[in-house]
């Protein structure tokens, strides 16, 4: 059987980190899984670490923020080392569903997949949606995406993500501080590994704020697409 890591990247999530934990362990309980987690406190300077410790949740805390990249490479560092065939980035946050791992990470135990994206946007099942603003940056990645990787990806950003053994290798090794999602699928992708989307729901975070404004979105937009062009003209050795 396959060994599953949850990497929860969590920056002052005092508000949802126990319960996001806890819809896990009910849930490995109802189903009989074993779904792993491990908890990157990313230098918050709430109660996060704290929460973490009193109730048991397996936690690595960081002593600075480095940003979302380098908490999910601290992730992937962990899933390497302890020897996990399936590492999934899953929010601390409340907005990704535990229901649907079993789903991202089918093809990869199948091998018919090296990352498998859960996508909002490849159907019409998502109940939460983004702001328009959002919607529309990320329709424009998702043309930059399709320009550099001649491969349509719907949904650009998503941080719902399950990675292969070899990915866990190569990110543990090299993983983006900026816009890690677009930049390492673009990067997978010009990789010649297997990329699929599978529909997935997602909610509103439970509690707190998010950490993108909506006033930095058409920033944002700017520097992926400037980001993913700088990958166009880059090399890459392919996938074995």
């Amino acid at each position: 059987m396959e060994k599953v890591l949850l990497i929860i990247p969590a920056y002052n999530e005092e508000d949802n980190i126990l319960s996001t934990y806890q819809s896990i362990i009910n849930y490995n309980r109802k189903n009989k899984t074993k779904y792993d987690v491990i908890v990157i406190n990313d230098g918050s300077t709430d109660h996060t670490s704290e929460i973490c410790h009193k109730n048991k949740i397996p936690v690595v805390d960081l002593i600075h923020n480095l940003g979302i990249g380098g908490a999910v490479q601290t992730g992937y560092k962990y899933a390497y080392t302890n020897h996990y065939d399936i590492a999934v980035q899953f929010d601390g946050d409340g907005q990704h569903d535990v229901r649907y791992v079993k789903d991202i990470i089918k093809p990869i135990k199948n091998q018919k997949a090296d990352m498998v994206i859960g996508s909002r946007f490849v159907s019409d099942i998502d109940t939460f949606k983004t702001t328009f603003a959002r919607r529309i940056g990320i329709r424009i990645i998702s043309i930059f995406m399709k320009l550099v990787t001649k491969r349509k990806i719907y949904d650009t950003t998503s941080g719902f993500r399950a990675c292969s053994k070899k990915l866990i290798y190569d990110f543990s090794i090299s993983y983006p501080s900026e816009y890690p999602e677009p930049v390492t699928t673009a990067e997978v992708l010009k990789k010649e590994y297997r990329v699929l989307e599978i529909p997935v729901e997602m909610q509103e975070r439970k509690a707190g704020m998010s950490s993108i404004k909506t006033w930095k979105n058409v920033y944002y937009m700017l520097n992926v697409s400037i980001a993913l062009l700088a990958i166009k003209v880059r090399r890459y050795q392919k996938c074995k």
